[in-house]
Formats: structure tokens, C-alpha cells, sequence
């Protein structure tokens, strides 16, 4: 008798992610990582926009041209380079209007989802916005790193999606050691000084998006000095996450790891590219890292918890 309410608690945990009542369908898996593969890519693309000089390839918002809504052959390379980057919008629009659907055909048991679905695609509908505005006030320097910083946002919270689409509806609860997650939390307030400092130290530099465009009045080689400091005491403080984690067998060790990769690897390209001169192709590999970077740090954020029931019936030292 004991055997088959055992076994019947097990199911949806067996199940999850395939499709069964309590997991994900496999739609709204592809529709999810869509998303978030989108949101990096239009990250990618709207650095190529700026390190090629093509943020006035198309003139006006939302057509190209007054009276033409794809580029003029007047308008050249720079012209298709826009266009090409705007085009990623609509599919990325797209995908996050199926995911809040999906989701809010399943709100009963995942309201979670539903609210971070709707604050996706309400970030996304901002982003097109900024994007506009951006383009109306002629690449002014705040106005693009608020774009920038709306897609990396975006980035995160289109992930915290994907870690929470996997974890059981159920309550959660802080799973590891309360020095550990205050040590976790100013980890993240120092990564995204870093994220700010960098977002200031580009506006100040040579890569405007236009030849004309002229850049705030900051000292960009004061500001990359200043964007490196909190760089370096986020990955002492990364480290010592890591060491934690793997000392305390806590859950978060694995992507403490992949945060800890991806940061050495980021600021490796950072110590390249000022040392270079600022080669377009490492400032865009550098812009994508640190998406991707901020990323990994909600995830570890995230796996500060685990739902109650999980965390009541998991042994201790469990890493999962």
C-alpha cells in the first residue's frame, strides 16, 4: 500500500519537462529558450550596429527611410546592418508573446511564470521604444546604454524564466547558509557596478554608432579604470563562492563554477581590448560576455532556493 502513493509522488518530478501535467510542454520549452537565445542575439547585433558605425543606417523609426520601410540602396552596408538588427525584433516579439500565452494557459499551477512572461514581453515592448527614441534623438550616448541595459536585463530575466520552468510549483526556501546568500547578493550588487561603469566606459569611448555622434564629456580611459575595480572584486568574491560552495556541497556550486568560467573568460577579453586599442570585434564579444556573465550570476541567485519539499526531502550536502 505504501509503494503506490510513493510512486504517485514521484511522477511529476519523473516527468517534469516532458510534456506531463506538473512539467513544461515541449512548445513552451522551445518558445522559452527562443527567447533567451533571441535576447542575446539582438545584443550581438545591435553591437555590431554601433562597432560598425551603422546606428544611423536607417533614419527614421519604425520604417527605414520616410516613405520606405526596408534600406534604400543609397543607404549601403550600414543601411542593411540596421535593418538587419531591427528584423531580430519581430521574431523576438513574437516568441515572447508565446511564452506569456503558454503561460497563461497553465496559470493555475504556475502563476510564477506567468508574472516573469508578462514582465518579458513588457521590457521587450519598452526595449522597441528606447530603440526608437534612440534613433529619433541621434545615438544620444544615455539613451544607448539604456538600451543596451534593458536587453541584458532582458537576458537575465528571460533565464530566470528557463531555471523556474524546471523547478516544481511548489513554495520555496533558502537552501544554503544565510552568510552564504548575503555573500551571494553583494557579489551581484558589485557585478552590476561593473555592468554600469562599462555601460558608462563605451558611451565615453570611440564606438559612437555614427561619425557624428558626439559622446558625453567622461575621461573613458578614467572610466575603464574604474569599470575594472569592481570587475576584480566581483571575481574575488566569485571565488569565494566557488570555494564555498564546494567545501558546503551547496546546490549552487555548478553554476558558481560557469559564473566564475564565464567572468575570468570576460575579463580576459577586457584586459585584451583595452590593451589593444579597442578592437571592434573584442568590444562586441566583450558586450555579449557580460550578458551572458549576468546571466549566469541569476542563476546562482535562483539556486539560493529550492522548492520546500525538495529542500525537506533532499540529504544533506545535496548539490542538485
Amino acid at each position: 500500500m505504501s509503494a503506490a502513493p510513493a510512486s504517485a509522488a514521484a511522477a511529476p518530478v519523473a516527468g517534469r519537462g516532458r510534456g506531463t501535467r506538473s512539467g513544461p510542454s515541449r512548445l513552451l520549452q522551445i518558445s522559452a529558450w527562443a527567447s533567451f537565445v533571441l535576447n542575446v542575439t539582438i545584443i550581438a547585433t545591435g553591437g555590431t550596429v554601433r562597432l560598425t558605425g551603422s546606428g544611423l543606417g536607417c533614419t527614421d523609426w519604425p520604417v527605414c527611410t520616410p516613405g520606405s520601410l526596408v534600406p534604400t540602396p543609397e543607404l549601403g552596408i550600414h543601411g542593411i546592418i540596421e535593418f538587419a538588427n531591427r528584423t531580430i525584433s519581430g521574431p523576438l516579439l513574437v516568441a515572447g508573446i508565446l511564452v506569456l500565452v503558454l503561460s497563461w494557459r497553465i496559470r493555475a499551477r504556475r502563476s510564477d511564470l506567468l508574472v516573469i512572461s508578462a514582465v518579458v514581453l513588457g521590457l521587450v515592448v519598452l526595449q522597441a521604444l528606447v530603440g526608437a527614441f534612440v534613433v529619433w534623438f541621434h545615438l544620444n550616448a544615455n539613451l544607448v546604454g539604456f538600451h543596451y541595459t534593458v536587453s541584458l536585463v532582458l537576458v537575465c530575466v528571460t533565464a530566470a524564466y528557463l531555471v523556474r520552468m524546471f523547478e516544481d510549483p511548489l513554495p520555496r526556501r533558502v537552501d544554503v547558509p544565510r552568510g552564504f546568500a548575503i555573500l551571494t547578493h553583494v557579489t551581484t550588487l558589485f557585478m552590476a557596478l561593473t555592468v554600469l561603469f562599462g555601460v558608462l566606459t563605451t558611451g565615453a569611448g570611440p564606438h559612437s554608432g555614427d561619425a557624428d555622434v558626439v559622446r558625453d564629456g567622461f575621461d573613458a580611459t578614467v572610466l575603464s579604470h574604474v569599470h575594472a575595480w569592481p570587475g576584480y572584486i566581483s571575481l574575488a568574491l566569485v571565488l569565494a563562492l566557488v570555494g564555498w560552495s564546494g567545501v558546503r556541497r551547496l546546490r549552487t556550486l555548478r553554476w558558481s563554477i560557469a559564473l566564475l568560467a564565464a567572468l575570468l573568460v570576460q575579463i580576459g577579453v577586457g584586459v585584451f581590448q583595452a590593451r589593444s586599442g579597442l578592437p571592434p570585434f573584442a568590444v562586441g564579444v566583450h558586450m555579449v560576455l557580460a550578458s551572458l556573465t549576468a546571466a549566469a550570476m541569476t542563476v546562482v541567485v535562483l539556486r539560493l532556493k529550492r522548492p520546500a519539499a525538495a529542500a525537506a526531502a533532499a540529504p544533506a550536502g545535496a548539490t542538485r
